[in-house]
């Protein structure tokens, strides 16, 4: 008589998987480092509202190109900072409500305290070049400027923004030394495609 020692369930008898020790450290290293990065972030960087930002940019782009005067074409981008700065404010909010992040927590006022200073530099320089009657060179003062304080600003937030900076900095950088019939070119290239491809980005990534 035969005898069948084939077990009746082979898959309870297969050896366990062992998972190297170095492996399991480096995962476990891999998930402390980014936690404790995510907690020292400020992480309520909306994406969408950087998108809504940039399509009222854009819009601002086409009246300004349209304006007779200077002062007009001045009023018109002025009217425009204001809408992103509300903008910025109220989807901020948002996402930090969303996120459950505090919106001043450390994070929150280390990005508040490096991203303003080059705005509000802007603001005087903006005063100073305006009453001397030499407009042309505000696009790319305010581009640089905005760059510079979302390279400040994004030490303390997510890894893209430093990157979005730079690149602010770079249309910046151009402008200066484009004709000045160009600027407003540059401003729709920066404060509104840039702006809005970063923002999807952000979005996607990052969660909102």
């Amino acid at each position: 008589m035969l005898i069948n020692m084939t077990p009746a369930n082979p898959a309870r008898f297969r050896r366990p998987v062992l998972v190297p020790l170095e492996a399991r450290a480096a995962d476990n290293l891999r998930f402390i480092r980014e936690t404790m990065e995510r907690a020292g972030s400020f992480t309520a960087l909306p994406g969408w509202g950087g998108v809504s930002i940039g399509l009222t940019a854009l819009a601002a782009a086409v009246i300004a190109a349209r304006q007779p005067t200077a002062g007009r074409w001045l009023f018109t981008w002025l009217a425009e900072a204001s809408l992103a700065v509300v903008l910025a404010l109220v989807t901020t909010a948002r996402k930090a409500q969303y996120v459950r992040v505090p919106l001043f927590s450390a994070p929150g006022r280390k990005f508040a305290l490096s991203f303003a200073p080059p705005l509000i530099v802007g603001a005087l320089l903006t005063g100073v070049l305006y009453r001397a009657g030499d407009v042309s060179v505000l696009p790319g003062l305010w581009l640089l400027l905005y760059g510079t304080a979302v390279v400040g600003g994004g030490a303390f937030s997510v890894r893209i923004v430093p990157v979005m900076g730079i690149c602010f900095f770079l249309i910046g950088t151009a402008a200066l030394f484009s004709p000045a019939s160009w600027g407003n070119a540059y401003m729709m290239a920066g404060f509104g495609a840039l702006q809005m491809i970063f923002g999807v980005v952000i979005a996607k990534k990052y969660g909102g």
